[in-house]
C-alpha cells in the first residue's frame, strides 16, 4: 500500500496511520461532571444520603460493648475540650445513659446528631432553601439560604434555627437557638442552650459528601472543636425513605 507521497507502507503501518488521524473516543466525549449542579450554578445536594459510622453511639473512639459496635471517633484529635463541670456532667450522663439518653425518650436528636443517626435522610434543594427530610421520627429541617437572619432570641428549639450560605462550592449552615435537652451521642456527650453549630457540606464526588461540624458552647467547652465524616449517597434503584416510629417502651408480651 502506498501513502499520499507514493511511499509503500506495510498493512500494520497503514492501520496505525489511519488510527492516529482519528480522534480518540475519550477525546470525543466530554468528561462526566464531578458532581451535579443546580440551575443557579450551586452544587445540587438533592438525593438520599446516609452516614455509615458509629458516631451515634459515641463520637469518640470506643471499644465494643453490649449493644454497641466498636468504632473510630469522628472528633478531630479525638478530644472534646470540656470544662471541669462539663466533664463531670458527661461522666454522670454516661453512667445513666441507658435511661437518660434523650434518644431513649424519642426526643428529636438535635444538630448535628440527626445527621449521623443510623437512618437515611433526603435533601431537597430549591433556590433560597434546603430542606432535609429524615427517616428518623419524620423529622424535617429547613435551612434558609435566602439571606434572612436568625430570629431574635432567646429561643429553645430541639433542632435549633438554621441559616445557610454558599462558600464557593460548600454549603455552610449556621444553627443557634437550641435547648439543652439533646446529646451528641449515647455516651453522654452534651451541650447547653448556648450551643452554636456551624456545618459544612461539600462534595467529594457525586456520591460522597464531606461533612464537618464545628461546635462552640463556652459554658461547656473551653474552645471550639470539630467533628467530620463522609456521607454516602444511596444509589440503589427505587430506594426511598420508609416509616420509622419511635417508642419509649417495649410493649411486647
Amino acid at each position: 500500500m502506498k501513502n499520499s507521497s507514493g511511499v509503500w507502507m506495510t498493512a500494520t503501518a497503514a492501520v496505525l496511520a489511519v488510527c492516529s488521524s482519528m480522534p480518540t473516543l475519550a477525546a470525543a466525549q466530554p468528561p462526566a461532571p464531578a458532581f451535579p449542579r443546580a440551575a443557579d450554578g450551586h452544587p445540587d445536594f438533592s438525593g438520599i444520603w446516609q452516614v455509615m459510622n458509629t458516631a451515634n453511639f459515641d463520637i469518640q473512639d470506643h471499644p465494643a460493648q453490649k449493644g454497641v459496635p466498636a468504632g473510630q471517633g469522628v472528633v478531630e484529635g479525638n478530644e472534646i475540650p470540656y470544662t471541669p463541670a462539663g466533664l463531670a456532667k458527661k461522666i454522670e450522663n454516661f453512667k445513666n445513659r441507658a435511661t437518660e439518653d434523650p434518644e431513649t425518650k424519642c426526643y428529636l436528636p438535635g444538630v448535628p446528631r440527626i445527621t449521623y443517626m443510623p437512618f437515611p435522610f433526603q435533601i431537597l434543594q430549591t433556590p433560597g432553601q434546603v430542606t432535609i427530610l429524615y427517616e428518623y421520627v419524620h423529622a424535617i429541617r429547613y435551612i434558609y439560604t435566602n439571606g434572612t437572619p436568625h430570629p431574635r432570641g432567646p429561643i429553645e428549639w430541639w433542632m435549633g434555627d438554621s441559616r445557610g450560605r454558599w462558600d464557593g462550592d460548600a454549603l455552610v449552615v449556621d444553627t443557634v437557638h437550641f435547648n439543652a435537652e439533646t446529646w451528641f451521642d449515647r455516651a453522654g456527650n452534651h451541650h447547653s442552650e448556648a450551643l452554636h453549630v456551624v456545618e459544612r457540606f461539600s462534595f467529594i464526588d457525586r456520591d460522597h459528601l464531606r461533612y464537618e461540624a464545628t461546635i462552640e458552647d463556652p459554658g461547656v467547652f473551653t474552645r471550639p472543636w470539630k467533628m467530620s465524616m463522609v456521607i454516602y449517597r444511596h444509589t440503589e434503584p427505587g430506594f426511598q425513605l420508609l416509616e420509622y416510629e419511635c417508642y419509649t417502651f417495649d410493649d411486647s408480651r
